[in-house]
């Protein structure tokens, strides 16, 4: 599996980001701008937090099998593979969520003097932090269960261990 790219995330985030600021801007013109919801931010942090708890426990659990502890419990490597894809999936609907919230956002801001236009623009901005926090902790989880480097196969990098 290949590791993240920030340039890829960062593409789809523009890409996502202004479709969506064109598509409210097209949208409001035509009628009303469906709300932001409240749970948006909620939710992606609660994914960030998923994450970085289970790169916290991972590397826990390599670090006591690297120092041969008694009682060690060993990562099984289908578990932490799964863990990688996991924060792949995460990270790419971070970024695409990040970007339909901040192309909102950006366009809400031209409605500031609205106290509902206001709110969601500040769930917006949540949404996107709440997002940046998903991209972060599923790279921190890539970095955590990556294989030693291997000289001969990877040109002395370290590899994903999916």
């Amino acid at each position: 599996m290949k590791q993240l790219r920030i340039r890829v995330l960062a593409g789809v985030f523009v890409a996502a980001g202004v479709l969506s600021w064109a598509g409210a801007r097209l949208w409001n013109s035509l009628g009303t701008l469906p709300g932001v919801p409240l749970a948006a931010p909620i939710v992606l942090a609660l994914i960030a937090v998923v994450l970085f708890a289970t790169a916290l426990s991972l590397r826990g659990r390599f670090k006591a099998q690297r120092e041969r502890r008694p009682g060690a419990k060993g990562v099984d490597p289908m578990m932490a593979a799964r863990a990688v894809v996991f924060g792949h999936a995460s990270a790419l609907v971070a970024a695409l969520v990040c970007g339909i919230y901040g192309g909102t956002g950006v366009f809400l801001l031209e409605l500031l003097d609205l106290p509902p236009r206001r709110d969601q623009a500040v769930y917006a901005g949540f949404a996107v932090l709440a997002g940046i926090a998903v991209i972060a902790a599923a790279i921190f989880l890539e970095r955590v269960c990556r294989l030693p480097e291997d000289d001969d196969e990877n040109n002395g990098r370290p590899h994903p261990v999916a």
